[in-house]
């Protein structure tokens, strides 16, 4: 079932044109704006030009959504396959299935949201001009890895990311950027130069890069030694983007440091580059060796699972001085977790699951990142003691609107049932109750348990920072500055509360949610919604791909 009936040929353009669009965007970013679209200033022009570029982007993946063949998601659709070095038999071939679709959906829409934010909110730095045509490579790039089908081309796509988001964080980030920009990309290059020889071994060995020739074959090419030392090699480059504990260090660091848009990019889209490899390369390409490393991986996960939300929990804290963007940060390393444990039991439940909190995490923490950037933005810290101590009523009694919106953000990240975040954890933790054939029972069981318990503490920490940022601090006066101090007058001689503190409710007001921010963080929230409340939207799109790709591509 098609919503439009669109054309082979036609749907084969747009996926084309969702891929190098922004590339020619950011070029003509680059060059001089026309005489009649200068705008108001060369600046203006610019930005209005990346909210164009990925306007037109995010609406070409909507029509190539429409005219998706929803009946057979299991097939390549919109493919191009072009010979493109032939002595390598390396093509240029594209193509979405059920797997890829609402990752480009998600990468057009958060990259749209973050060229309208930078509209009005450009994060300091210099010419906004390299800033929108990075913006735009870091989109392509993105873009190129989830529909790219020749493994040499996922690799091409896969690094080109790497350089935009470096700049971003080193040029346009705040403070100790230039470390946190060379962590990220050392990480990043250490691990892409063992990926490329695990690529090319799979390459050299079966005679072809074409993934889905790979699939189909499902191993059969390749020995299990072949397997082993391709799932170790490919799977330690995509455990540093993915990241898994304990190649996560890099990420604490990069988002402290990224601007707000640079944050929402890199939990969004480019964390989801790792685990979309695993699902796509090595559990349909190397089966027996991922059979091998899949109870390691598990254990992987569910230390990442409890670690980050002991972290969380130590920078939540009362006295820690823990900032909340690197709170948001290590949470993700918890969230990918169970990503990574799902992808880990080789079910068709556990990987439905792990591509369901995928697309859940992207909509949750980019609006986490949004709302912790804005909140920055106002309270000049995102020290989370400095949040708390700022009024005895924080944001519910300074900002309501913002106050609510990340109290929603905050309990759809901890997994309440009816929103997006829910999902993907319950199925990832049957999956793990009732591994595949040929893993360890008792071991997926003893991890789905520690999982279980990672829940708990994810819950712990996110009513934690919603009590402290959002309540205040329980204390029996407010800790204001000197600035949020009532001016004393004749008729109220002496400061009225305990120590001369005004009281909460005489407090000034932050700048609430304004328009645009309304504009850029409304539909990440009314999709968090969407997906907790009609999960069979996604799961419909995801469970025959996977059930194919798991089966050697027999439908």
């Amino acid at each position: 079932m098609t919503v439009i009936d669109i054309s082979a040929s036609v749907m084969q353009f747009l996926l084309a044109f969702v891929v190098v669009a922004p590339l020619l965007g950011a070029v003509a970013a680059l060059l001089p704006a026309p005489p009649g679209l200068k705008g108001r200033n060369p600046d203006q022009a610019v930005l209005r030009h990346g909210v164009t570029v990925t306007g037109a982007v995010l609406i070409a993946t909507i029509v190539l959504a429409v005219g998706f063949d929803h009946d057979h998601p299991a097939t390549m659709q919109a493919t191009t396959d072009i010979s493109w070095i032939p002595a390598l038999d390396v093509r240029i071939h594209l193509g979405i299935d059920g797997i890829s679709l609402p990752l480009l959906l998600l990468t057009a829409l958060l990259t749209f949201l973050c060229a309208l934010y930078s509209y009005f909110k450009l994060p300091a730095g210099p010419s906004p001009k390299a800033f929108v045509a990075l913006v735009l490579v870091l989109e392509s790039g993105t873009l190129a890895t989830f529909a790219v089908l020749d493994l040499l081309l996922f690799f091409l796509a896969f690094e080109m990311v790497l350089i935009p988001m470096y700049f971003l964080i080193a040029r346009w980030g705040g403070g100790q950027r230039q470390a946190a920009a060379w962590k990220f990309i050392l990480y990043a290059l250490l691990g892409s130069v063992v990926m490329l020889l695990g690529i090319l071994l799979i390459g050299l060995k079966s005679g072809t890069f074409d993934m889905v020739a790979l699939a189909t074959d499902n191993g059969r090419g390749l020995t299990t030694s072949v397997q082993v030392i391709a799932v170790l090699a490919i799977g330690l480059g995509l455990a540093v983007k993915t990241p898994m504990w304990p190649l996560h260090s890099w990420l604490p660091d990069a988002h402290t440091a990224a601007p707000t848009v640079g944050s929402v990019l890199l939990a969004g889209v480019l964390l989801k580059m790792g685990t979309y490899g695993f699902v796509r390369i090595l559990l349909p390409i190397a089966p027996d060796g991922m059979r091998t490393f899949a109870p390691y991986l598990a254990a992987f996960a569910v230390v990442g699972i409890v670690y980050g939300s002991l972290a969380c929990l130590a920078l939540a804290r009362t006295g820690a001085k823990g900032d909340l963007k690197r709170l948001i940060a290590y949470s993700s390393v918890g969230h990918m977790g169970f990503v990574l444990l799902g992808i880990a039991t080789m079910t068709p439940t556990g990987v439905n699951g792990a591509l369901f909190a995928n697309i859940a995490h992207g909509l949750i923490t980019g609006l986490l990142f949004f709302l912790v950037g804005a909140i920055k933005d106002r309270y000049g810290t995102a020290d989370l003691d400095t949040l708390a101590g700022a009024t005895g009523a924080a944001l519910y009694g300074r900002a309501p609107r913002l106050g609510a919106l990340l109290a929603f953000a905050a309990i759809a990240s901890l997994g309440l049932p009816g929103l997006a975040g829910f999902w993907g954890e319950m199925l990832t933790l049957f999956g793990a109750y009732s591994p595949a054939e040929g893993l360890s029972r008792p071991a997926f069981r003893t991890f789905m348990a520690i999982g279980a318990f990672g829940t708990l503490l994810t819950a712990a920490y996110m009513l934690i920072v919603v009590r402290r940022v959002c309540m205040g601090e329980h204390t029996p006066h407010s800790r204001l500055s000197p600035d949020d101090r009532a001016p004393q007058t004749a008729d109220d001689p002496e400061p009225s509360g305990a120590a001369g503190v005004r009281p909460a409710a005489t407090t000034p007001q932050l700048a609430d949610i304004q328009t645009y921010e309304a504009a850029a963080w409304t539909p990440l929230a009314a999709l968090t919604v969407l997906a907790g409340l009609w999960p069979a939207v996604l799961l419909g799109l995801t469970d025959p791909a996977v059930q194919k790709l798991l089966a050697g591509g027999k439908s």
